[in-house]
């Protein structure tokens, strides 16, 4: 079994601070690759000021009619992005939910961090917005 020698750390983007140090609050490992997919997920292309291509295509999409090559459309576009840009996971798994009623998606993401083997989840509830 690999052991995981690497300490992933990102910043929290809720810019709260540290109760000690008042520093802002760093995120690790687990906490902080979840929080990354989820802002990647999230992000639209040129979004983000002079890194245009970071970005995918999954809000677009939320305004596709529902029906299975939605839900086939949107779970390549997620593990592309993820694939593309977070080099930390390895996608294992993608479950797209549909709730047209509530004008909603329900993602699940199943992951494994470089280098372990334990498997690792996040949620996210995806919503048309304008």
């Amino acid at each position: 079994m690999a052991r995981n020698t690497r300490t992933f750390s990102d910043l929290d983007l809720r810019f709260t601070a540290h109760p000690v140090t008042g520093d802002i609050n760093i995120l690790y490992d687990e906490t902080a690759i979840k929080r990354s997919l989820k802002q990647l997920i999230l992000t639209s292309h040129y979004e983000r000021p002079f890194h245009s291509e970071i970005g995918s295509p999954i809000r677009a999409l939320l305004f596709e009619p529902a029906g299975p090559l939605f839900s086939v459309t949107l779970k390549q576009a997620i593990i592309n992005t993820i694939f593309n840009f977070e080099p930390r996971v390895v996608v294992t798994d993608v479950v797209v939910r549909e709730s047209p009623d509530n004008n909603e998606v329900y993602v699940s993401i199943e992951f494994k961090i470089v280098n372990t083997e334990s498997p690792i989840s996040v949620d996210l509830v995806l919503e048309r917005t304008r």
